[in-house]
C-alpha cells in the first residue's frame, strides 16, 4: 500500500502540494476562530452528586454557588467609615441592578462579618451571574471593566471563578504565543544544524505547521457539537509539532540515506515509505490509541485531550506519509542543498577494525558499551528510574485554583487577599440541598437542629439556613431579610462555609463530614470541595480501565508490528518505569515548588486531579513512540 501510495505522489505531486495549500488555507480562515468557542472548564463529572446537587441549587432556587467576587478595599480607615459604607452600599445596589446577575449581596447589606476583613480595611461584594457559559466570558468581562478601579473612598478589583476563567483563557493565548515564538526558531536551528541543510531542515516545520493548523479547524469544528476546553489548545501545540518533527526527520532522513549510495530519487523515495513510512503508521496509531482511553473519563477537560489528541496525531501522520513525500517528489536531491559546514557524517569504520563494528561515533560507542554490559547499565537505569518517582509516594490532590495565576493578575489577586486577610471564603460554601417532595413548611425544627449539627462539625465556620445563621453548634442570629432565598415550595437547601481552604484535604475531609452526617431529609452536597472529592472518585474510578485498554490495545499494535510477545511485554514494563520519573519529577517540581522560582510558578501543595490521568496517555503513547522507532 505504502509503495502504491509513493507512486502515485511521485506522479501527482503537484497536485497533492495544491490540494494541500488549499486545505491550509480553508483550516487557517475557520480554525483562527476555534479559540473564541473552546471553554474553561470541564473539570466536574456530570453524573456525580455534587453536579446534580448544583443543578437542583439552579432550577429550583435560581441560585448556587456566587462566581463574581468584588473586592473593596477601604482607601482610609476601615469599611465601617460612613464614605466606605455609603460607597459600599451603592456599589452593591448597582451591581444589583446588572443584566443575568442573581444573589447580590455585599457586607453592608448582609451584615455577615464573615464578609469584611480581619483588620476591617477591605470587604466583599457576592454575586452570580446567570447567563448561558457560552456568553459568561463576555458578561465578566464586561463586569471587570465597569467595576475596576478607583473611588472616591473606595477602590474596586473584580475577582470570582468566572473572572479566573476569564484571566486564564487570555493567558494560555498569550503562552501559546510566547512558547510558538521561542520554540519554532530554536527547533528550525536545530532540524538545520542535524541535517547540516537548510532544505532539508525546513521540511519538518513545513509538516508541523501543516498538523496545527488543521486540528485548528477539527477543534472549531468539535466545538460546535460538543464541549471542548481550552487547555486542549496546548496539546495541539506541543504534540502537533513534535510528532510532526519526530515522523518527518525519521522519513528525511531515511529518504537522504537511500539517496547517499546513489539510488534515483523515484526509487528512494519508495523504500522510505516501505520502510520509515510504515514505522511513522504504527506509531501513530500506538499515540492515537492510547490518547482514546481519555474517552472513558466524564471530564469534557480529558475528553478534549483526546479530540485534540487524536486529530493532531492523525494530521501529523498524513502530513509525513503525503504531505512531505510528496515535497520530496519534488525536491528530489536538492533537499541537501544548502548545506552546512557542520554535521556532515563520517565515514564508517571498516567492520572489525579495533573498538568498532562496522560503525563510529558516540551513539555507536554507546550501544556497544550497554550490548557489553547488559545487565548492570539495565539495574542501574532502573534503580535511577524508581528513585526518581519516590516523589510521587507523597502525591496531594486537587483542582486548579486561582494561585495558577501570574500574581498580576486581577483573579489571582483578589483570591490572595481573601485567603490571607479573611476567616472563610464564602464563595467557597457547601450548598446542603434537599432532594424530598416535602417543603421547608413544618420542618422548621428539623432544619434548626440540622444546621446546628452542621455547624459543629470541624471545619466550618458557620451554617446559613432558612432559620437563621448558626456557628459552633448553635444559632446565632434568627432568620434574616436574606433567609428567603433558602425557601422553595418543594426544598431547601443550607449554606455551610468552610473555616479551611476548599481545595485542601482538609476541605475534602470536610465534605465527607458532611455526608456522613444523618439529616432529617435526603440531601446532596455540592460546592468547590465537593466537586473535588467527586472529579477524584471519578478519575481514579476509571483509571483502571483507562490503563486496560492502553496496555491491551499497544500491546496488540506492537505484536503485528513486529510479531513478538516478548517486546510488548517487555515495552509495557519499561514504560512504566519511565512514567515513575516522570511522576516524581512533576510531585518534586509542582506540588513541592523546587524550581518554583526558576520557572515562575506559586506551588499550591497540590497536583491537578487530572494530570497524572493525562500524563499517563501521553507520556506512554509517547514512549512506545519512540520504542517502535528503535525496533
Amino acid at each position: 500500500m505504502l509503495e502504491r501510495l509513493a507512486r502515485f505522489l511521485l506522479r501527482r505531486r503537484l497536485l497533492v502540494l495544491a490540494a494541500t495549500l488549499a486545505v491550509v488555507a480553508v483550516a487557517g480562515v475557520f480554525g483562527g476562530g476555534a479559540v473564541a468557542k473552546l471553554k474553561t472548564g470541564g473539570f466536574d463529572d456530570p453524573n456525580a452528586e455534587s453536579t446534580r446537587a448544583a443543578a437542583v441549587l439552579r432550577d429550583t432556587f435560581h441560585a448556587g454557588a456566587p462566581n463574581v467576587v468584588l473586592l473593596v478595599t477601604a482607601k482610609q480607615g476601615t469599611v465601617d467609615s460612613p464614605a466606605a459604607a455609603a460607597g459600599g452600599r451603592a456599589l452593591t445596589a448597582r451591581l444589583a441592578r446588572e443584566r443575568g446577575l442573581a444573589q447580590v449581596g455585599s457586607y453592608w447589606t448582609l451584615g455577615s462579618p464573615a464578609l469584611r476583613s480581619r483588620d476591617a480595611r477591605q470587604a466583599l461584594v457576592l454575586g452570580r451571574v446567570t447567563v448561558d457559559e457560552q456568553a459568561q466570558d463576555d458578561r465578566i468581562a464586561a463586569l471587570a471593566a465597569a467595576y475596576s478601579g478607583e473611588g472616591a473612598a473606595t477602590r474596586v478589583q473584580v475577582g470570582g471563578q468566572l473572572m479566573f476563567n476569564h484571566d486564564v483563557g487570555r493567558q494560555v493565548q498569550r503562552d501559546l504565543a510566547k512558547a510558538e515564538g521561542i520554540s519554532v526558531p530554536i527547533t528550525l536551528l536545530l532540524l538545520v544544524v542535524v541535517f547540516a541543510s537548510a532544505v532539508a531542515g525546513a521540511l519538518p516545520l513545513a509538516v508541523g505547521g501543516f498538523a496545527i493548523v488543521g486540528t485548528l479547524l477539527v477543534l472549531r469544528v468539535l466545538a460546535g457539537v460538543t464541549d471542548v476546553s481550552i487547555y486542549s489548545l496546548n496539546l495541539t501545540t506541543a504534540l502537533g509539532l513534535s510528532l510532526a518533527i519526530d515522523y518527518s526527520l525519521f522519513i528525511v532522513s531515511r529518504y537522504r540515506e537511500e539517496l547517499r549510495p546513489g539510488r534515483a530519487p523515484g526509487d528512494a523515495l519508495v523504500a522510505t515509505m516501505r520502510t520509515a513510512g510504515k514505522t511513522v503508521l504504527f506509531s501513530a496509531a500506538t499515540v492515537a490509541v492510547s490518547l482514546t482511553a481519555l474517552l472513558v473519563f466524564p471530564l469534557y477537560f480529558l475528553r478534549s485531550f483526546c479530540y485534540a489528541g487524536i486529530a493532531v496525531v492523525a494530521l501529523a501522520a498524513t502530513g509525513a506519509v503525503v504531505v512531505l513525500p510528496a515535497l520530496l517528489a519534488l525536491i528530489g536531491p536538492r533537499v541537501n542543498r544548502l548545506r552546512l559546514p557542520i554535521g556532515r557524517r563520517r565515514p564508517a569504520a571498516a567492520p572489525g577494525a579495533p573498538g568498532e563494528v562496522g560503525g563510529n561515533g558516540a551513539w555507536h560507542r554507546i550501544a556497544v558499551t550497554v550490548m557489553r554490559r547488559p545487565l548492570p547499565v539495565a539495574l542501574t537505569v532502573i534503580a535511577l528510574l524508581v528513585l526518581l518517582g519516590a516523589p510521587f509516594l507523597h502525591v496531594r490532590f486537587g483542582l486548579p485554583d486561582e494561585r495558577v495565576q501570574p500574581t498580576s493578575a486581577p483573579s489571582r489577586q483578589v483570591s490572595d487577599a481573601i485567603r490571607r486577610g479573611f476567616a472563610s471564603d464564602d464563595a467557597a460554601a457547601l450548598s446542603v440541598v434537599t432532594t424530598g417532595a416535602e417543603g421547608p413548611a413544618g420542618h422548621a425544627a428539623d432544619i434548626d437542629r440540622y444546621a446546628g449539627d452542621l455547624s459543629a462539625l470541624a471545619g466550618v465556620a458557620r451554617v446559613d439556613a432558612l432559620t437563621g445563621t448558626y456557628t459552633g453548634g448553635r444559632r446565632v442570629t434568627g432568620p434574616g431579610p436574606a433567609s428567603g432565598r433558602f425557601a422553595a415550595p418543594t426544598a431547601t437547601w443550607l449554606s455551610v462555609v468552610p473555616s479551611v481552604d476548599a481545595n485542601s484535604p482538609e476541605g475534602e475531609a470536610v465534605v465527607h463530614r458532611v455526608r456522613d452526617l444523618p439529616a432529617p431529609f435526603a440531601v446532596k452536597v455540592t460546592g468547590p470541595s465537593a466537586q473535588l472529592v467527586d472529579t477524584k472518585a471519578a478519575l481514579f474510578g476509571r483509571l483502571p480501565a483507562a490503563a486496560a485498554i492502553i496496555a491491551a490495545v499497544t500491546f496488540v499494535v506492537l505484536f503485528l508490528f513486529t510479531g513478538s510477545v516478548v517486546i510488548p511485554a517487555k515495552a509495557l514494563v519499561l514504560n512504566l518505569l519511565s512514567l515513575t520519573a516522570v511522576y516524581g519529577a512533576m510531585v518534586w517540581i509542582f506540588q513541592e515548588g523546587h524550581l518554583a522560582g526558576f520557572l515562575g510558578f506559586t506551588a499550591t501543595g497540590t497536583i491537578d486531579t487530572s494530570m497524572p490521568v493525562l500524563l499517563f496517555c501521553i507520556a506512554f503513547g509517547l514512549s512506545m513512540d519512540y520504542e517502535e522507532f528503535l525496533l
